[in-house]
């Protein structure tokens, strides 16, 4: 069975938080020149980060290899307060890229412990976004990753707990979790609204749909990438081969014998360019089809701020 067809799901790629991140990073190298230094990743993507170090963006992990007075982007995955403190400290002038959604979730924490709640994250332990949240107030936040710990989870007062989540999980194993701690503390306290963002939400329900047309689904993205690694569970936990592919060249280890058609979607920090640069390399291996699927329409946008650094 030759391979033979790629479909091409939408919407897949940039979401709007990393389009702003990316957009302030420009603008900043514009305005301040090379080179221009950046908290940990930008985005959890190597290609993107690659092709900034390339134009002069410098990566650090710690502040303190920023020269004083310089100025410093913030990821898009947030920092929690004593970073922003530090960069305070030693005159830098920031440019803060945090999502508005990952933003969000900090304000929210910032809320309930106000009202005296221990809060209960839902996360990955060690991804930046939850390191920045839990930052916000360490003493009051625990991290719990999986229902197993939700059944465990101990707190000082039951009547006053609240959950909040990363922006970037699993939707159905996110409402079990939170399913598990509703039956344990029905006093718990929630968000309004869903703290995983529009485009995380949207990825996972396109590739849904992709497992059930293709013999198998790639999802190009990075491997320490949270929204990319959960559009892999989720295209398997509906019953689909996939495999995540950090670049277009790595389809050369695959075995496509038993594929005649191929699903391609891609991770929100994962640029177009380098998801037709996988299209032409399935079409090297023999595909002679290309269909693109639209399953749903984005128009989140948010303003890209003017560049300006604070310090």
């Amino acid at each position: 069975m030759p391979l033979r067809r790629v479909i091409l799901v939408h919407p897949r790629g940039f979401c709007a938080g990393v389009e702003r991140a990316v957009s302030m990073v420009d603008r900043a190298l514009a305005r301040h020149g090379r080179p221009l230094y950046c908290y940990r990743e930008l985005v959890h993507n190597r290609y993107v980060v690659d092709d900034l170090a390339r134009r002069g963006v410098v990566f650090v992990d710690r502040l303190e290899d920023v020269p004083e007075g310089a100025a410093v982007v913030f990821s898009a995955h947030g920092v929690a307060p004593a970073v922003t403190a530090a960069a305070a400290a030693r005159g830098l002038r920031v440019i803060d890229a945090t999502c508005p959604f990952v933003a969000k979730v900090h304000a929210e924490v910032r809320r309930f412990v106000r009202q005296g709640c221990t809060v209960l994250l839902i996360g990955h332990r060690g991804h930046d976004e939850v390191r920045g949240i839990v930052g916000e107030a360490p003493e009051s936040i625990r991290v719990i990753e999986n229902r197993s710990e939700a059944e465990v989870i101990a707190v000082p007062d039951a009547a006053a707990v609240a959950a909040v989540t990363q922006t970037t999980l699993s939707v159905t194993e996110t409402a079990a979790v939170v399913a598990v701690l509703r039956r344990r503390f029905p006093a718990l306290r929630t968000p309004a609204g869903s703290d995983i963002c529009y485009a995380t939400q949207n990825r996972q329900e396109a590739v849904v749909e992709l497992a059930g047309r293709a013999d198998l689904v790639l999802v190009l993205g990075a491997v320490n990438s949270s929204n990319t690694n959960r559009l892999v569970e989720v295209a398997r936990a509906a019953g689909g081969r996939a495999e995540l592919i950090s670049r277009p060249e790595e389809l050369a280890s695959l075995d496509l014998r038993e594929v005649e058609t191929v699903g391609v979607t891609a991770g929100a920090s994962t640029p177009e360019s380098l998801v037709q640069d996988l299209v032409e390399a399935l079409r090297r291996r023999g595909a002679t089809e290309v269909v693109e699927v639209s399953l749903g329409r984005e128009d989140v946008h948010f303003d890209t701020p003017s560049g300006h650094a604070e310090g």
